[in-house]
Parts: C-alpha cells; sequence; structure tokens
C-alpha cells in the first residue's frame, strides 16, 4: 500500500504553490488538537474488505526551540488483511506556524518491503535546501543534498499547507503544478480539480466535497497516472472524507469515521 503516504495527505492540495522557496501560508483550516479517524478498504478478487484504519492527529509542539506543528500519521492493517498485505505505516513532519516544512519522517512496512525516509528542510539564500536519508529494504543507508529555488513539500506538510486556500473560484479541469519531496528523490506531480460531489462517510453523515485528482509521471513511459482521488470537504476545513487508492496490487478506499478538534464549522453537510 506504498501510495498510502498520499492518504490525508495530498488531500487538501488547492492552489498553486506561491512564489518563493519558503511559501509561508497563514492558517485558516486547522488548529492544535485536531484528530481525524478512517476505515480502509481493500478490493481483493472483486470483493471489498476492511483492511484496516487510519488515524491523523495534529498538535503544537517544539522543534528545535520554536513552535511547530507536529502531524502524525498512522495506518494499520488489521488481522485479516494481514494474509493479504501487511500495512503498518507512520508518518511524521512538523511545520512552521505559517506552513513552512522543517522535518518530515516515514516509517513503512508494505508486504516484505521495510524502510525509513527522512527529510530535513533549511532555506539558506532564500532557497530551499533538503537533506535526504532514506534506509532501504536491505538495511543499506543512503543520503543525498540538494537545494532548490522552488517551495518543496512532503507528503505531510503539504497536507497543512494547502488546507488553508480558498477554491471558490476553481474550475473542472483546473491543474496545479506540485513538487514533492521524500527520502531519495523529488518528484514532479500534478492535482486536478474534478468538480464537487456529495461524499458519505463511515460515520454516516453526508459531506459537499470538492474532488481531487493526484497524478503523477510514471517511471517507465513519462506518463501521467492518477494516483489517489480524494475528496475533501467543501468548507474552510478542507478536511479529507474519501480517498480511492489505485496501487500496484490492487484498489483501496479510506473513508472518514471521526473528526475531534477541527477549528471551524462544518458547512458542508447534506441533510
Amino acid at each position: 500500500m506504498k501510495k498510502m503516504k498520499y492518504i490525508i495527505l495530498l488531500a487538501a492540495m488547492l492552489f498553486s504553490l506561491s512564489a518563493g522557496a519558503q511559501c509561508p501560508e497563514e492558517n485558516k483550516a486547522f488548529k492544535s488538537g485536531e484528530y481525524l479517524q478512517y476505515n480502509l478498504y481493500f478490493n481483493w478478487k472483486f470483493v471489498w474488505i476492511k483492511c484496516g484504519t487510519a488515524s491523523m492527529n495534529t498538535t503544537l509542539k517544539s522543534y528545535n526551540g520554536q513552535q511547530a506543528y507536529k502531524t502524525t500519521l498512522i495506518t494499520r492493517g488489521s488481522k485479516r488483511a494481514d494474509n493479504y498485505f501487511v500495512l503498518r505505516d507512520t508518518l511524521l513532519s512538523y511545520s512552521t506556524q505559517n506552513m513552512v516544512p522543517l522535518y518530515y519522517r516515514k516509517a513503512a512496512r508494505e508486504g516484505k518491503r521495510y524502510y525509513i525516509d527522512e527529510v530535513w528542510y533549511s532555506y539558506p539564500k532564500g532557497n530551499t535546501h533538503v537533506r535526504q536519508h532514506r534506509i532501504n529494504h536491505k538495511g543499506e543507508h543512503k543520503w543525498k543534498e540538494a537545494e532548490y529555488q522552488d517551495c518543496l513539500h512532503d507528503m505531510m506538510s503539504v497536507f497543512l499547507y494547502a488546507r488553508s486556500f480558498d477554491a471558490s473560484g476553481w474550475k473542472d479541469g483546473q491543474r496545479i503544478k506540485i513538487p514533492l519531496v521524500d527520502g531519495k528523490d523529488v518528484t514532479p506531480a500534478v492535482l486536478i480539480f474534478k468538480g464537487r460531489k456529495t461524499i458519505k462517510g463511515d460515520n454516516g453523515v453526508k459531506y459537499k466535497c470538492l474532488t481531487l485528482s493526484y497524478q503523477e509521471k510514471d517511471e517507465d513511459d513519462g506518463k501521467l497516472k492518477e494516483i489517489v482521488r480524494f475528496f475533501v470537504t467543501d468548507d474552510e476545513n478542507h478536511v479529507p472524507v474519501r480517498l480511492d487508492m489505485y496501487l500496484k496490487f490492487g484498489t483501496a478506499k479510506a473513508f472518514v469515521t471521526g473528526m475531534k478538534g477541527v477549528k471551524n464549522k462544518i458547512t458542508c453537510i447534506e441533510k
């Protein structure tokens, strides 16, 4: 379930990155104490089975002497799902209060494969400098450093960064280029707006949502390939309600089961 990294994750990317390597943005969408929960489902031979749960928690903590948002995403497969595919992912990020990324880590056991990604950010002379570290499934340590003039985000920090934008002016088919960094690469990708739709969560609530398609270039043919289609609340919170994930070994879905500590009033509930 490699692409689960985009769960929750990319669900709130709503506008293009602004100029300047740090790309700070006023936080309008979330607060310390927000907690989101999801059920995960996997399509196995045309049958949908519940395969686990996911949760995301954001709190204000100290990082290297400054106040920063600490965000964790945990995905856990069920014992039943372990018969088909083992999933144990823990993602962590720190970002400044205006959503500039500082640190990212992902520890993932996906099938028989276990690896760790880390990224440290700094901003010399207005650029974005990243130090990348990967421990691969063989236990080998790979390091890389690079500097860019663009804004860079990981799959966790971009979630916080993009949630505060106003999507009221969006038109169907609108595209946004987004560079994402992990412990190994910087990946060019695009987000495509697919209109609005009402989605029912596993909590029984119907939400009016924005539909977004995350696509990245295929390593083999260089063509864009859809990785995740997600549905986020069409209000000031932009909380992911459902995610459809297209994986190498099948299709998975995530449905929201609960929201706690949401900053703004949920105004997109359909009665």
